[in-house]
């Protein structure tokens, strides 16, 4: 098997960011500095900055199709068309063919899903299942109270449309909460703007009960079963 795509396969990180790693000389096999394209074989010991990696656990049961969480970084851009660069398909690198749940635009990072099941990316998203997104926003003024009310009180237009109530709370000076049920494009930075702030970081943290938890930038993981319960109730679907 390729280098890039065992460590792939592991969920530390993307085939494109595993060969950056290696290209940077922090990842050895048995004890050996590694190189692109080279192969490893059953039983060989691979280690990124001396650290072991380990193969992931696998999923209880067995599953028709692939569900993952990903810590998209900036820059990765939420689209299935491989002519766009930095495309996200080609971000995580799978075997199998994937599409994200949702999106994620570009200049922002966190949490988003990635499924190999198509057919269930619009039943996930329906609006009907108010399926809540929680975001972490740094912004470039200090944070009021009325900034906050205004949010969650709801009715700022984005693209022509009201936006529905959110539940908003105040983090240090300069940073806030926010959890929607909407998924409108650009939604927090326009809402943002539209009572003169300007986003400088957006995060997001939990897509339904699914959560960022300890995952670095570019590292994705299989959903476990009581995740995908709470997206897909019937165990058919999965």
């Amino acid at each position: 098997m390729r280098l890039n795509k065992h460590i792939s396969d592991t969920g530390a990180c993307s085939r494109r960011e595993a060969d950056r790693l290696i290209a940077e000389g922090r990842v050895t096999v048995d004890g050996l500095r590694a190189r692109i394209g080279a192969e490893v074989g059953e039983g060989d010991e691979v280690r990124v900055d001396g650290q072991p990696l380990h193969a992931r656990t696998a999923a209880k049961g067995q599953r028709r199709h692939v569900y993952i969480a990903l810590n998209k970084p900036v820059g990765v851009t939420c689209t299935t068309e491989s002519s766009v660069k930095g495309n996200i398909v080609d971000f995580v690198g799978h075997e199998q063919r994937i599409f994200p749940i949702g999106r994620l635009d570009k200049d922002s990072e966190g949490l988003i899903l990635l499924t190999s099941n198509g057919d269930i990316v619009n039943q996930v998203l329906r609006a009907e299942n108010k399926l809540e997104k929680e975001y972490l926003v740094a912004v470039n003024h200090a944070v009021t109270d009325e900034l906050l009310r205004g949010m969650a009180r709801g009715g700022v237009p984005v693209h022509g449309q009201p936006t529905l109530p959110c539940r908003t709370g105040k983090l240090g000076r300069f940073g806030f909460r926010v959890t929607l049920v909407q998924g409108l494009n650009r939604q927090i930075r326009l809402m943002a703007a539209h009572f003169g702030y300007r986003v400088k970081q957006l995060v997001r943290v939990r897509i339904g009960s699914v959560k960022l938890g300890h995952l670095k930038p570019g590292q994705w993981r299989n959903l476990t079963d009581a995740e995908l319960r709470g997206l897909l109730p019937r165990h058919e679907d999965w």
